[in-house]
């Protein structure tokens, strides 16, 4: 199976961004638990990891008959920005369907005073924490590491996610991924402080084709976004796909946040033709193979 579409799920919906145990933070649910809530809801969920990969724990989801697709973060800790880190997160997918998430470094030692309540996982991440990595050099280029990986996507079922580079950063990787001719780059909730790309310049740059641009719940319900911010990219920013980025014990569950979601949509007076873009078709279109 070469997509989410035709899939004996049929979903209703697609989160692409939801933190499950065990990650580097202690999370509400584990794998199989979310993929229950997810089937429940007759939804899909692609698991996202701080630490690395999540292949594997969506192939033991899926083996039992839940809706899981998994992802990688390209951090410090997981062998950093390294085309062979891919290589062996793409051995672990097994039947998983779709294109695979590939996070550039979610940890780039950027600094923001976060509101987010979380405990780390393990003692270890207290006195050994992840190393900060950049997708740049100190001149501001693009690494060798980075195009590695970007020049991947144009051989595997990849979707390139530009992880919290900064607004710069992302500039870079749109470009060198228009050139190189990358199937599906996606701008990794850009609301947030550490790259805090505004509605009107994501309408800039989503006009590069292969260019998908998330936006999170948990943006907005930190604070980090401003109500007309958030009600301009759901309406009018193209190519937007709408995910959770939940899983944290001090957020709301999954049912919760889709409760809270149709609210939202309901408030920005969203037409059912665009809830349907960006909660399904624009994640099936950009997963698609």
């Amino acid at each position: 199976m070469n997509d989410l579409k035709g899939n004996s799920h049929s979903p209703r919906f697609i989160d692409l961004h939801y933190h499950a145990n065990p990650d580097a933070f202690i999370r509400r649910h584990g794998a199989i638990d979310a993929g229950k809530l997810y089937a429940a809801a007759k939804g899909w969920v692609v698991l996202k990891n701080h630490m690395g990969c999540t292949a594997g724990q969506a192939w033991e989801a899926r083996s039992q008959g839940f809706p899981v697709s998994g992802s990688l973060v390209l951090n410090e800790i997981a062998g950093g920005v390294d085309f062979r880190v891919v290589e062996r997160s793409l051995c672990l997918r097994g039947d998983e369907p779709g294109r695979f998430i590939v996070h550039f470094p979610t940890v780039t030692g950027r600094k923001h005073t976060s509101t987010l309540a979380r405990n780390v996982s393990h003692p270890l991440l207290l006195s050994k924490p992840i190393k900060p990595l950049r997708v740049t050099t100190d001149a501001g280029r693009l690494t060798p590491q980075a195009l590695d990986v970007l020049k991947m996507a144009c051989d595997y079922p990849l979707v390139i996610s530009t992880g919290h580079a900064d607004a710069r950063e992302v500039r870079a990787l749109v470009d060198e991924s228009v050139r190189l001719g990358v199937p599906r780059l996606m701008l990794n909730q850009p609301a947030n402080p550490l790259t805090d790309l505004k509605a009107a310049e994501l309408l800039e740059i989503a006009a590069a084709p292969n260019v998908y641009i998330e936006q999170t719940a948990l943006t907005y319900l930190l604070g980090y976004q401003q109500e007309e911010d958030f009600r301009e990219v759901l309406s009018s920013v193209p190519n937007v796909v709408y995910s959770s980025d939940l899983g944290q014990t001090s957020q709301m569950d999954v049912n919760d946040w889709l409760e809270r979601s149709q609210q939202w949509f309901d408030t920005f007076e969203l037409v059912v033709s665009r809830r349907a873009e960006v909660t399904l078709s624009n994640p099936q279109k950009m997963l698609e193979i």
